[in-house]
């Protein structure tokens, strides 16, 4: 009952529900009735002022699940960031969870993206946790020189490719993590630290080579890898993915990114490739994450570094491709059927994706108040949030053809931009979309 809805197709109901049910089954509970917990030091402790939280697959949550908490769950987004710092303060590293499971870390994945769930509550205004402290934790997770390639990061403002693998998806994962780091310093006034980290954000930048258009593993020397195919998604210095999908990962600095790459045409090109080329299947044949049920093209949705991409459509002159993709991702990657997941539900990041894009909007870069616009599945929905009020969302003239957005108005004020505001979803009584068949350039 935190959503309801009305859909023009019953199955678009089901699946909807079914998927705000998978993004409910983690984090889960790690305590016993009277607040003792084993903590990550392998001593019981109380969790005095919070429920203690575990199974953070962060990786992949960042992206959406936790944005959704932050809309229709924020207490119980509050505890499990209340736990990810009595994480920090446990550890013998004095690192904030990477995949935290119960009592221990299991180091899976890349980055550290506790820093991007509590950027956003902060910038949003959600939850009681100690900003400071949290910025603290932050700041040491992001000075451990021996996690992971982040030594070689802060050394060579990159992550070399012959010291340490899936050296490009590293440097711009751990960018996008300074960049958070310096949004929650400069919400709390710690200018050193905001400049700092400021300064680390920028790093994506020394992994693009403008002589081929892409994202490319540079070694300790300074020079490019030569064998280097785009198209590989093995060994190419990406995880789960390659230089063609996870290269437009720089969800901080998406405009720079664009600029970079030529243009904001030559971009929309790049993305229309990416949605139509053929990728054959000697590229992804030795990654099991990455599987044809979740290919259109060579954007990849069944694995999570790529949710964000065809909104990416939104920073180029044609917002209205973006509106037409999302829904077909809607269409053919989610089903009510035991075919209804097109890959690894990653702890609900799959689902999440669904639930934000059959609303009409998705957080593309968690840490800033902003959602981008897509392209709304609804016909109707009401949001119940916490604070006691209600969001209503309606898309006038829905159908399967009314794919684009004609116009959009917030309380009857009709708005000219491409994003809604956080404070928007929560002080806004009503949200309209107009539909139509026609792109609307």
């Amino acid at each position: 009952s935190k959503i309801d809805i009305d859909v023009v197709d019953t199955n678009d109901r089901i699946t909807f529900y079914t998927a705000l049910y998978h993004t409910m089954l983690s984090p889960i509970i790690y305590e016993d009735v009277d607040g003792k917990y084993r903590g990550l030091d392998q001593n019981i402790h109380d969790s005095d002022d919070f429920i203690n939280y575990t199974r953070f697959s962060l990786w992949d949550t960042l992206r959406a699940l936790h944005p959704l908490f932050i809309i229709i769950q924020n207490l119980r987004n509050n505890d499990m960031i209340k736990s990810m710092l009595a994480h920090h303060d446990q550890s013998v590293h004095s690192m904030l969870p990477i995949w935290s499971h119960y009592a221990n870390e299991n180091w899976c994945m890349i980055g550290y993206h506790a820093t991007s769930v509590i950027a956003d509550a902060m910038i949003k205004n959600v939850g009681d946790f100690d900003q400071e402290h949290a910025l603290t934790a932050s700041v040491n997770t992001a000075s451990v020189t021996y996690f992971d390639g982040l030594g070689e990061y802060i050394q060579f403002q990159y992550v070399p490719d012959d010291l340490s693998h899936s050296s490009v998806s590293k440097t711009l994962e751990l960018a996008y993590n300074d960049w958070c780091i310096a949004e929650m310093a400069k919400l709390i006034g710690k200018s050193s630290i905001e400049n700092e980290f400021r300064k680390r954000s920028e790093y994506f930048r020394n992994v693009y080579d403008p002589t081929i258009g892409f994202m490319r593993p540079k070694l300790s020397d300074g020079s490019f890898r030569k064998d280097f195919d785009p198209l590989d998604t093995h060994g190419q210095g990406f995880i789960e993915g390659n230089a063609w999908n996870y290269g437009l990962y720089v969800p901080q600095q998406l405009d720079e990114m664009i600029s970079m790459m030529g243009c904001k045409e030559r971009f929309s090109q790049h993305l229309d490739s990416l949605f139509t080329m053929e990728l054959d299947d000697k590229y992804i044949e030795k990654n099991e994450d990455i599987t044809r049920d979740g290919i259109i093209g060579n954007y990849v949705h069944g694995n999570e570094p790529g949710h964000h991409i065809p909104y990416l459509y939104n920073w180029t002159n044609k917002p209205y491709k973006a509106q037409e993709r999302v829904r077909m991702i809607m269409e053919t990657m989610y089903g009510n059927k035991e075919d209804g997941l097109c890959g690894n539900d990653d702890a609900g990041q799959m689902s999440a994706w669904y639930i934000f894009s059959s609303l009409g909007f998705y957080p593309v870069t968690p840490g800033s108040d902003r959602y981008a616009i897509g392209s709304p599945l609804v016909e109707k929905a009401t949001i119940r949030f916490e604070n006691g009020k209600e969001l209503t969302i309606k898309a006038m003239y829905q159908s399967k053809d009314n794919v684009f957005v004609k116009n959009i108005s917030i309380d009857g004020k009709d708005i000219d931009r491409l994003y809604l505001t956080h404070d928007e979803l929560l002080n806004g009584n009503e949200i309209i979309f107009e539909m139509t068949n026609t792109p609307n350039q």
